[in-house]
């Protein structure tokens, strides 16, 4: 009788496992497979051994082969809901997906890669199907896995790709990075999959990066004039007319979250596309600096932490000779409140390089919102201590900052806990897109304030930022 062979990525399916695992066992002798090329296959007896012998769970001791039921196995298509829903992918520890969840946008699938982030997903929504890499799976796997057909006609599709690329405290390789090409992957999945609506979030840097980075010592007199590619913005140039190509409508702008109810001044581009070539309205603000338009005032970092528990927070410490100087600041002040002969001691050679320096030593203000949370608070150059209390923030007001249920897992040893969570989109900004999509969706009418200011920076919305990087070159 001739074996039956399958592949790595359904046997990761079958064991609840990601394709990456499966070939560590491989590696290691404790699944027998072999290679038939570059790829892996495996004896369908050889797999059943492997279940058996581990017992990896009850239902991975039968005989035959098929998924068990696992947080990353498919999602049974008779059980889902008539809500909107949504495909995420880069989930993280699933700020976005609260808030799209908190709109009535029913999450249906998440992707992450980090291990931790993966454990995070898995404790707080085990019924959600999980996979890793998307470059693992293809546009009908996915569907297959989320419980839709090859044709389904997908709501959403949501994600957030790497964004250290484009960050303007980085060297910006863009799509020269692996961590863009994943971008133009995420893009691509857009394009095969075609939802009706797809939102794709990124730092302000995307809105400048060029598609082709040359290096500074490259560029003058003595090198040829920097080409469209070469100029900045060029890489949300290329993403849009790839978009465009489709058929989608695309609006962006880059948001502060704070004007739409979260504690944090924290800001990020959003592109929503509309399949049906439409350019959706900017999303519906709840919130102002100083009770603009209406509406209420931003809220703020004692809003934010209001009943928390006193003890039992997770937190690093702070260096004890950083401590020296903390001791002297109030709520609200950083370095440049210490007396000049202590601000030069605490910043070193630092305090004779340029820019603000704002996050040196800086301890959050009780009555405004929360600067933007950052992956470690303790960092010199981007502290972020307590208002009173001599050390950081903790891990329990990280999660109060960016709006986590006080009770949402988050995986992991300490310091990955704090990037999961300074990683994350704030929930409330994660509604706002939502509450947007479904009232597009349904032909209700969007608040939309004129002369808003979204951001705390000038020409970030689509129609200038068309007028500064684009001019005569888009099409």
């Amino acid at each position: 009788m001739k074996s039956q062979l399958i592949s790595v990525r359904d046997a990761a399916l079958t064991c609840g496992y990601t394709p990456q695992y499966i070939r560590k066992l491989l590696r290691s002798g404790k699944i027998i497979g072999q290679k038939v090329g570059q790829q892996w296959v495996i004896e369908v007896a050889e797999l059943n051994k492997f279940r058996n012998n581990f017992a990896i769970s009850k239902s991975c001791a039968q005989s035959a082969i098929e998924p068990i039921k696992l947080y990353n196995s498919p999602r049974n298509s008779s059980s889902r809901s008539s809500r909107c829903k949504a495909l995420s992918f880069f989930t993280g520890a699933m700020g976005l997906d609260l808030g799209l969840e908190k709109s009535d946008i029913e999450i249906v699938l998440a992707s992450e890669i980090d291990k931790n982030a993966r454990q995070t997903i898995a404790k707080n929504k085990p019924d959600c199907p999980l996979i890793d890499d998307i470059r693992n799976y293809t546009a009908t796997e996915i569907l297959n896995i989320a419980g839709f057909s090859k044709n389904s006609d997908v709501d959403l599709i949501v994600g957030g790709p790497p964004c250290q690329s484009f960050s303007t405290a980085g060297k910006r390789l863009g799509f020269k990075d692996e961590r863009g090409n994943v971008f133009l992957s995420f893009v691509q999945l857009i394009e095969e999959i075609r939802p009706k609506y797809a939102v794709i979030e990124n730092v302000r840097g995307l809105l400048s990066a060029p598609l082709v980075h040359r290096p500074h010592n490259q560029r003058g007199e003595n090198y040829a004039p920097l080409s469209a590619d070469e100029k900045p913005g060029g890489a949300l140039r290329y993403i849009l007319n790839k978009l465009e190509n489709a058929g989608y409508g695309v609006s962006f702008n880059l948001y502060n979250a704070a004007n739409f109810g979260s504690p944090q001044m924290r800001e990020r581009v959003i592109l929503i596309c509309d399949r049906d070539g439409h350019e959706l309205p900017y999303l519906e603000p709840t919130h102002s600096n100083k009770s603009e338009f209406n509406l209420p005032k931003w809220r703020t970092f004692r809003e934010a932490i209001a009943g928390i528990a006193s003890d039992g927070h997770n937190y690093i410490n702070f260096p004890e000779k950083r401590l020296k100087y903390y001791r002297l600041l109030k709520a609200g002040q950083n370095w440049k409140n210490l007396p000049l002969e202590l601000q030069k001691e605490a910043l070193g050679k630092s305090y004779y390089a340029g820019g603000g320096k704002t996050g040196f030593l800086r301890r959050i203000a009780w009555d405004k919102p929360c600067p933007t949370l950052v992956t470690h608070p303790a960092m010199p150059a981007t502290d972020l201590a307590h208002p009173e209390l001599d050390r950081p923030l903790s891990v329990e007001e990280y999660k109060r900052v960016q709006e986590f249920p006080d009770d949402w897992f988050i995986a992991g040893k300490i310091l990955n806990q704090y990037k999961q969570i300074g990683n994350a989109v704030s929930v409330s900004l994660g509604e706002a897109v939502g509450k947007l999509i479904l009232k597009h969706m349904n032909g209700e009418k969007i608040f939309s304030p004129e002369n808003f200011p979204y951001s705390r920076y000038l020409n970030c919305d689509r129609k200038s930022w068309k007028s500064i990087y684009l001019k005569d070159r888009y099409s």
